[in-house]
């Protein structure tokens, strides 16, 4: 991986864990507030869950494969 692409997976890591937080705020404010339906929830929860899942993806690219 090149120093650019490094810088560019760090950059979208620091994209998705921002959302990653947003979205955990929005969904703790709906269910406090009971404003949230639960189909909305749901939706946001599912997309907290993908965006963790790109998370780890990103941080598995980084780490060099070695093989002890």
């Amino acid at each position: 991986m090149t120093d650019e692409e490094e810088e560019d997976v760090r950059r979208e890591l620091g994209r998705l864990r921002q959302e990653h937080r947003d979205l955990d705020t929005a969904i703790d404010a709906l269910v406090v507030t009971a404003r949230g339906d639960h189909l909305t929830i749901q939706r946001l929860k599912k997309r907290k869950l993908s965006i963790r899942d790109r998370i780890q993806h990103l941080e598995d690219r980084l780490v060099p494969d070695i093989i002890a």
